[in-house]
Formats: structure tokens, C-alpha cells, sequence
């Protein structure tokens, strides 16, 4: 059965997997935490100006969907610190601005685009060893960041009133926590596409919350969940020629349900 792996884009595609499994399961509990959801898709729809912008340059589309992403991270942050607009609001101005953007911009630019149609709908299978270095890169710096400010991260997730009177810098982490995550997410979209993209930070960390004894323990729980997901979504698309990012949506979504029900039946 583990023969398929053999295979280059396989290979590429099981790498690729499993870092952006950790990458995002690690960020997905700050996400849940600071009921955070919705910014992963805004930044996500959002995205697909930067992936327009880099297509009609002629410039790898995955920079800059990285660029444009950080651009509409920090203007979130900006809007949330400055006006006095709900973070809800600010993120759907951005989801719908960013995405009527993409989407004019791409009308600009005839024919086939299979880098536009990656995006749109993600394509692990058509991973390139230029992709995955990209990828392996940014996932190193993210969780690296994540984890060298890992208690003072969970403390402004908690109570940032608190993280600030014991003299965390509250502000600039987090705002350092939506680059980080707007920079997964785009990373993400390269696998599972604009709509499924914030998928793999929810779902690994909602089934792993059930079963969790602490903080650690679902960190590590979710990113086992999230890579059991991505490799098991991986044979059974291949096997069962099927979409491999929606596969491994579905596969994570059916493990979330059955948690839930073992969960009640104990």
C-alpha cells in the first residue's frame, strides 16, 4: 500500500502534508482560543489578489499570495487597534475587498491559468520541490516564533488585560500572531484551496479539544490528528481517485463526528 510513496509528486505531496499539518494544528490552538475563524478565511479569499498580482507580473504566485497576505494581516491589525469597528467587520470588509480585487484582476488576464486554478482549489499532487522549499521555510519560521513565545502567545490568548499588567508586549505579539497566521493560511491554500484552506486549523484541534488534558496535550494531540488526516486523505484519494484537498476536509470532518460521538457514549 506504502509503495505509492515511492512516487516523486507522492513524496513531495506526503512532505508537504505533514508540515503544514504541524504548522497549522500548532496555530490552530491560538485560533480556538481567540475564537479566530473567521480571520483565517478572510485572509484566505483575500489572498487571491496576491496570487492575481503575481500571476499578471509573471512572479511566482506563492510569494506573492505571501506578501499580499501579511499586507491584509497588518491592516487587520491596524483597523482592529484604530477604529472602533467589531473585528468581524474589519475582517469582512477585508474578506469581500480582497476577493473583488482577485477576482477583477483576473479578468485582466485571458486563457487557461493553472497556477489561478491551484489556488483556487488547492492541488498537493502537483506540489513542486520549489513549493515545498517555500513551504518548509516560512512552516520553520512560524513555528519557531510559536514556540520560543508559546506562554506569553497563550497568556494574551487568555487574558490579554492580564499579559499586559505582568509586562508582556501584548500588541506586538499579537500582531506578530496574525502574520504568522496569515502566512499559514496562504500556505495552506497551495494544498486545499481558498475555501478549504482555515480547514487544518480548525477541525485537528476541535476533535483534538475533546480527549485534551492540557494545553500541551493538545497541541500535540491536534497535530497527530491533523498529520493522521493528511496521510490517510493522501492514500484514499489516490486509491479512490478523488479531489485530494477536499479527501482530506471530508476524512478530518468524519474523525471530528465519530470523536464526538465516542466521546459521548464514555
Amino acid at each position: 500500500m506504502l509503495e505509492i510513496f515511492e512516487l516523486a509528486f507522492m513524496q513531495r505531496a506526503l512532505i508537504t502534508g505533514i508540515i503544514l499539518a504541524v504548522v497549522l494544528s500548532y496555530l490552530g490552538v491560538f485560533v480556538i482560543l481567540r475564537k479566530m475563524s473567521f480571520f483565517a478565511d478572510g485572509i484566505a479569499h483575500s489572498s487571491l489578489a496576491g496570487v492575481a498580482i503575481g500571476v499578471l507580473a509573471s512572479f511566482y504566485p506563492l510569494v506573492s499570495a505571501i506578501a499580499f497576505s501579511l499586507l491584509m494581516g497588518l491592516l487587520i491589525y491596524y483597523l482592529e487597534e484604530k477604529s472602533r469597528l467589531s473585528s468581524d467587520t474589519i475582517i469582512g470588509i477585508i474578506f469581500s475587498s480582497g476577493l473583488a480585487l482577485g477576482a477583477m484582476l483576473m479578468s485582466f488576464k485571458s486563457g487557461y491559468q493553472p497556477e489561478l486554478i491551484s489556488f483556487l482549489f488547492g492541488n498537493i499532487l502537483a506540489i513542486s520541490w520549489l513549493d515545498l522549499a517555500v513551504i518548509a521555510v516560512v512552516g520553520l519560521l512560524i513555528v519557531l516564533f510559536v514556540k520560543f513565545h508559546y506562554k506569553k502567545l497563550v497568556l494574551i490568548s487568555l487574558n490579554e488585560d492580564l499579559a499586559n499588567a505582568q509586562g508582556v508586549k501584548s500588541k506586538s505579539l499579537k500582531l506578530f500572531l496574525y502574520l504568522s497566521l496569515s502566512m499559514a493560511v496562504v500556505l495552506a491554500i497551495k494544498v486545499l484551496g481558498l475555501i478549504l484552506a482555515s480547514a487544518l486549523l480548525i477541525i485537528p484541534v476541535a476533535t483534538a479539544k475533546s480527549f485534551a488534558k492540557s494545553l500541551q496535550h493538545l497541541n500535540s494531540l491536534s497535530i497527530f490528528i491533523a498529520i493522521i488526516t493528511v496521510f490517510l486523505g493522501l492514500l484514499i484519494s489516490y486509491y479512490f481517485d478523488l479531489t485530494t484537498g477536499p479527501t482530506i476536509v471530508l476524512l478530518g470532518a468524519v474523525i471530528f463526528f465519530l470523536s464526538l460521538l465516542f466521546k459521548e457514549k464514555n
